[in-house]
């Protein structure tokens, strides 16, 4: 046995004594280092570099590997730092599944792997970060389990160029570097958490905000009219289940109140509904939107971002003008109806979503289609249940409801006191074509209430001009006008007589509406104003 490892420090020459004392000090300065560096950073690109500085001053260990775990998924986020030779930094950032870190099961159990070239050559037939640690020249690998408690936050995996000795002789100090590593990730993990929280939660208060902004643009639905009490009835049969919907219809008639009556028949309702407009958002920034985004993954992406589909996890997503998303996406939207599953951009985490789709158009996506501008198989998975939301003019009896509930709603915010709207008024509402539907019919009566000085609503003659001809909105087909007197009687006769031909059909291939050349919502409003009943068909 060597008799100077024994020997009372006396008998130690000076220069032993102070290769000691030199000793000692760099491990004290060492370990000074790592905890300036865990104080002072909740970056782990920041920390694992500054810890591997520490590492290659006082230690000469050119490598340093911190690996983080993520628990839910079984993936590794490695940030690696290499000293080369020549004084310069090396770093690279990777991730792997949880089975290919070296000495899983000791790192679980909280034991240290040292291990010589060797051992090194065994662990690389499944490691391809040992094979290349081997091919660089390193001959023996420290593997040290970072805790808290009985909660594994990861690995520092430790390479160098000489024998595994070397590792057994500072092992110690290792351990202490070891502990105070990972008190920095539990304080950085939590941090992170409590960060991302803060983001969500405004994020969402943001979103909120908007949503409430736009959901008072149609406080309820109003409508008593054949048509929308159909509508209504799709809306109940639809909400209970999870099946995706597509509701299309004119600019402004109310397609978003629709998906949040779904969704609020729905099982989802106690969580939020997220909405998108595709046409508010710049193409380039729609992925981004839908997807969220890993820090870094572009210029200007200083933080991860939340995307629309995780922020309405076991909720709703509303995807309004959806025809409008651009043709390089909508792969990659399919694939997350199809999926349940999301990456974000610049990420390779991929993620699970409970997300139930509502999507609105005012596009004709069956002419998108044909002219290869819309993708056939996104649209089929969007239209598993479509409703078509009528337009303004094809419910005339809505109007002046929907005069009156707005009359009274503007009164009130602007403190004005309507009391009455003259059948007049009501009458001249009722015929005009309105393009704009119910959106542009709130604005005009919202006009009326501020001009209006007493208790009767004003609609100057200017508000409603009457057009030479009904005009076509965004490809709508438009029915012909009905005369009257006479004319109104033969049609009614001409209704009639199809209907019973077509055994009291309204709608498909052979049913009335087709045969009569109208849209199903315009003939039942039809229907309805002639007070015909397809019950009471054969007394007619």
């Amino acid at each position: 046995m060597d008799a100077h490892l024994h020997a009372p420090f006396s008998a130690m020459t000076d220069d032993d004594a102070l290769e000691a004392l030199r000793r000692e000090r760099d491990h004290l300065q060492i370990l000074v280092d790592v905890t300036n560096a865990v104080l002072s950073t909740l970056e782990f690109d920041d920390l694992v570099e500054q810890v591997a500085r520490a590492l290659s001053h006082y230690l000469h260990i050119p490598f340093a590997d911190l690996n983080l775990f993520d628990a839910e998924s079984s993936r590794v986020e490695s940030h690696a730092a290499l000293f080369r030779p020549d004084g310069s930094l090396e770093r690279e950032q990777a991730e792997f599944a949880l089975s290919h870190l070296p000495a899983r099961d000791m790192v679980m159990n909280k034991q240290v792997l040292v291990c010589d070239a060797a051992r090194m050559r065994a662990l690389g037939a499944e490691h391809r970060h040992v094979r290349a640690l081997l091919a660089q020249g390193f001959h023996s690998l420290c593997v040290l389990p970072l805790f808290s408690g009985e909660r594994i936050l990861g690995a520092l995996m430790l390479a160098h160029g000489r024998e595994a000795a070397f590792f057994h002789d500072n092992l110690r100090l290792l351990q202490q570097i070891a502990a105070r590593i990972a008190l920095s990730l539990d304080n950085a993990l939590a941090y992170q958490q409590i960060s991302q929280l803060k983001d969500r939660l405004a994020r969402e208060n943001r979103l909120l905000t908007e949503e409430i902004s736009n959901y008072e643009s149609f406080d309820e639905i109003i409508g008593q009219s054949v048509v929308m009490s159909e509508v209504l009835e799709q809306v109940r049969m639809v909400a209970d289940t999870d099946s995706s919907v597509l509701i299309q219809g004119e600019t402004g008639t109310g397609k978003e109140l629709i998906a949040r009556a779904i969704h609020n028949l729905s099982p989802r309702k106690s969580q939020r509904m997220v909405t998108m407009n595709s046409a508010a958002i710049p193409a380039g920034l729609l992925e981004s939107e839908l997807f969220g985004h890993e820090k870094g993954a572009f210029t200007g992406a200083s933080a991860q971002r939340l995307g629309r589909f995780e922020l309405a996890h076991q909720g709703t997503l509303f995807l309004d003008e959806v025809g409008d998303i651009p043709l390089e996406l909508q792969p990659k939207l399919l694939r997350v109806l199809q999926e349940r599953e999301i990456e974000r951009l610049g990420g390779q985490k991929i993620i699970s979503v409970d997300v139930r789709v509502i999507a609105a158009t005012s596009c004709d996506l069956s002419q998108m289609i044909a002219e290869k501008r819309y993708r056939s198989d996104l649209y089929y998975r969007l239209n598993v249940f479509p409703i078509w939301v009528p337009p303004l003019r094809d419910r005339p009896e809505d109007i002046p409801l929907l005069a009156r509930f707005f009359a009274q709603k503007f009164a009130r915010r602007l403190k004005r006191q309507i009391e009455v709207i003259s059948d007049e008024t009501l009458l001249r509402l009722s015929r005009h074509p309105w393009p704009g539907n119910v959106r542009e019919l709130q604005n005009v009566i919202e006009r009326a209430v501020i001009l209006s000085r007493g208790p009767e609503l004003h609609l100057p003659m200017s508000d409603l001009p009457v057009p030479a001809a009904p005009m076509p909105v965004r490809g709508a087909v438009m029915p012909p006008p009905l005369s009257p007197s006479d004319g109104s009687e033969s049609e009614r006769d001409r209704i009639l007589r199809v209907l019973r031909e077509t055994n009291g059909i309204v709608a498909g291939p052979k049913g009335a509406a087709a045969r009569l050349g109208l849209k199903r919502t315009t003939l039942l409003s039809r229907m309805q104003r002639m007070g015909i009943s397809v019950k009471s068909l054969d007394e007619l």
